[in-house]
């Protein structure tokens, strides 16, 4: 499914055609997706500027005048940005248009979701609980240490977590474990503080290395303008199940941890 950096390169792309535009028109052409489209919610939308584009957790959020758009690409969902407007397809759920612009809305699982607010988007029921996004000052790894103490839970459960830290999905959790030198079935509570720093800076680098570069090439996943990413092919353990490690050549091996894959190398990860 979209991650982090997927959302984060979507955002990062559409900002710029459709900030300060009025939303013109709103198509909903299949309502029942992950949580149904409300009920006249495209008249209420028109007319009304986006003032800001912003990201929390995997949601897309557009601020307009007098609200905030939620937007959840789901499994397998993605934003096109369009300036020429075709025939929809069979998966095209719903389009947001600004004047020559036009987001469109494909998902093909019906997993996403176009949701709307007036409150303070802080207060959002899918919002309110979250932990801090990995890439700001507030997530570190002091952070970590206080919230793992005590916990029996596999330190790489813990950092997908998104109470304790939002948009850490597992292809990433993999990576950052494995360059951290952490087994992913670590319990958490008995993780070092200097692990924890050195995790918590991992994690960092290598979600801004997948948003530079375009986010996770998946099965069903293209950014914003139809293509995939490439962050995929400088991946180093996912994936790689007895592939030889790339720093001691010893097999990949894969588990099964909190009812996902997990990739890590038994000799370079403790």
């Amino acid at each position: 499914m979209p991650e982090l950096p997927e959302v984060e390169t979507t955002v990062r792309g559409v900002a710029p055609a459709i900030l300060g535009r009025c939303l013109s028109r709103v198509i909903v052409r299949q309502p029942r997706l992950r949580w149904p489209i409300p009920v006249g919610l495209a008249e209420q939308l028109q007319g009304q500027v986006v003032q800001r584009v912003e990201r929390r957790a995997k949601y897309l959020l557009l601020r307009l005048d007098e609200g905030t758009l939620l937007i959840h690409l789901g499994m397998s969902g993605s934003l096109r940005l369009m300036t020429e407007i075709c025939a929809p397809g069979p998966h095209d759920h719903f389009d947001l248009e600004f004047g020559n612009y036009c987001l469109r809305f494909r998902d093909p699982r019906r997993f996403g979701a176009l949701l709307w607010t007036t409150a303070p988007i802080g207060q959002h029921p899918l919002l309110a609980h979250l932990g801090p996004e990995p890439l700001s000052d507030e997530f570190n790894g002091q952070h970590l240490y206080s919230r793992s103490q005590g916990r029996r839970s596999a330190i790489k459960s813990f950092i997908m977590d998104g109470k304790i830290v939002v948009g850490v999905g597992n292809i990433y959790a993999n990576e950052s474990l494995f360059l951290s030198g952490i087994h992913p079935h670590r319990p958490s509570g008995h993780v070092s503080l200097a692990r924890y720093e050195r995790l918590a800076s991992t994690i960092k680098q290598v979600l801004e290395s997948a948003i530079a570069q375009g986010g996770t090439t998946l099965r069903d996943f293209h950014n914003q303008e139809g293509n995939p990413g490439y962050f995929a092919q400088r991946l180093l353990v996912y994936g790689k199940n007895g592939s030889p490690c790339p720093q001691c050549t010893t097999p990949i091996r894969q588990r099964r941890i909190g009812q996902r894959s997990s990739y890590f190398c038994a000799r370079c990860q403790r």
